[in-house]
């Protein structure tokens, strides 16, 4: 190489250094691509997005091939940078250049293109791949001869190699997804969307009215008392049954029978022939299942049944779509009718309210993989029938019991999680 000049053999330097900066930058670029975007412009038409997840498809000939490229550049850098300071110096020469060579290459060729990479990954990506698209045509026989010596030593390892480009999300990754999108999705859609994720992993006994809470229309009643119940309801659709729930016989449209009731043009046998046969929900069904099942049998409402097919409680199709969309109102004082906030910051609240109620009105976090209401959550800490005025933490939270009926805990008072418990004396 004595015929070139030092500037000639300099710029041949330069232009390897800015070759083995591509081939690191644009595996680290390739590397960092996020794959469920990637498939989003491919599907669009996008060129380079193509070419790209053609490439990835096979990983393991991609990175062979750049390592090829990357290696094959820094070879012939090396011993040149070490003649150049010959050239330069003599032979003291030769370990400088080296030195500087290195330090050249870990910044100029490693460090700085692959951190530039990954922050800007699709702008580096996609241009190298119509680079990388013919080269690994031309370097294939070295690519797959490398590529089956590394891949037999990972089977010797037990390391798989099946590939899988886009692997499915787990539902906590995509909920992850969904919070860590930002001002990408607006916070409302958030929560509806995480709403979604969740119908797989709650149940109808979670959302439901518990059988003491539901209401219905007893037919051995008075026609006139219920006539007036019809009349007052606030409820669309009632369960209509002979003196408890137990005999349920249908459910009733009153949306389509008040202008009768009103008009007094309705008898209570022509009452029973609008009832609509009873639509029965065993108890472990998710909120997914039966949001389908609700669609499928054209139902909005429908009545929760354990093992032994007694009737747990009553489902509709709001409740159900609240667990989406989340309540109509912000307002503890509203959100729920036995939740009461209360001037020092505390909240008096009814013991049959369900846990999960409280958690979502209020934004806490009490356990609610146990018992279902605030009683059983209390009855469940202290193991015992508890007395008036007693005091219990339960994550965090201070507890008071203010009245106790029939065995169970019918309303306490809740202030917000302490720091500590010793914080709370009882």
């Amino acid at each position: 190489m004595d015929e070139y000049s030092i500037s000639t053999l300099f710029i041949i330097l330069g232009v390897l250094l800015l070759l083995s900066a591509f081939f690191s930058g644009s595996e680290t670029a390739l590397m960092a691509l996020n794959r469920y975007r990637l498939r989003h412009l491919a599907n669009k038409g996008h060129r380079g997005a193509q070419m790209a997840q053609n490439l990835l498809e096979k990983p393991d000939r991609l990175i062979g091939l750049i390592l090829l490229g990357n290696n094959v550049v820094n070879l012939i850098a090396s011993p040149l940078a070490a003649y150049l300071g010959y050239r330069l110096y003599g032979e003291v020469g030769v370990a400088s250049a080296t030195a500087l060579f290195i330090v050249a290459v870990l910044i100029f060729a490693e460090v700085t293109p692959k951190t530039l990479a990954a922050l800007h990954s699709e702008k580096i990506a996609f241009p190298a791949v119509y680079v990388f698209t013919p080269l690994q045509y031309i370097a294939y026989p070295f690519v797959v001869f490398i590529n089956a010596i590394s891949n037999t030593i990972l089977r010797l390892f037990g390391v798989s190699l099946e590939r899988d480009s886009l692997s499915s999300l787990s539902q906590d990754e995509l909920r992850t997804v969904v919070k860590e999108a930002g001002g990408l999705i607006p916070r409302k859609h958030q929560k509806m969307l995480i709403g979604i994720l969740e119908l797989e992993s709650v149940t109808v006994e979670d959302i439901m009215i518990p059988r003491n809470e539901v209401q219905g229309i007893d037919l051995d009643n008075d026609w006139d008392n219920i006539r007036e119940q019809i009349v007052n309801t606030a409820f669309t659709r009632m369960p209509a049954f002979h003196e408890n729930l137990d005999n349920v016989v249908g459910f009733v449209h009153l949306r389509k029978i008040l202008p009768q009731i009103i008009e007094d043009e309705l008898s209570l046998d022509e009452l029973k022939q609008e009832l609509r046969e009873p639509y029965f929900i065993p108890e472990g069904t998710s909120l997914n299942r039966q949001l389908l099942n609700f669609q499928r049998e054209r139902r909005r409402i429908g009545l929760v049944v354990d093992e032994y097919g007694d009737i747990q409680g009553l489902v509709t199709l709001e409740d159900l779509l609240e667990e989406i969309v989340g309540e109509f109102t912000n307002d503890p004082a509203t959100l729920h009718i036995d939740i009461h906030p209360q001037d020092d910051g505390s909240y008096v609240v009814d013991g049959s309210t369900h846990v999960r109620d409280v958690n979502k009105a209020l934004q806490w976090h009490l356990h609610d993989d146990g018992p279902r209401t605030i009683n059983g959550l209390v009855l469940e800490q202290l193991e015992t029938i508890p007395e008036a005025g007693t005091t219990v933490l339960i994550d965090g939270y201070p507890i008071e019991i203010i009245r106790i009926l029939n065995n169970s805990v019918r309303t306490v008072r809740i202030k917000p999680k302490v720091k500590s418990a010793n914080q709370v004396q009882d």
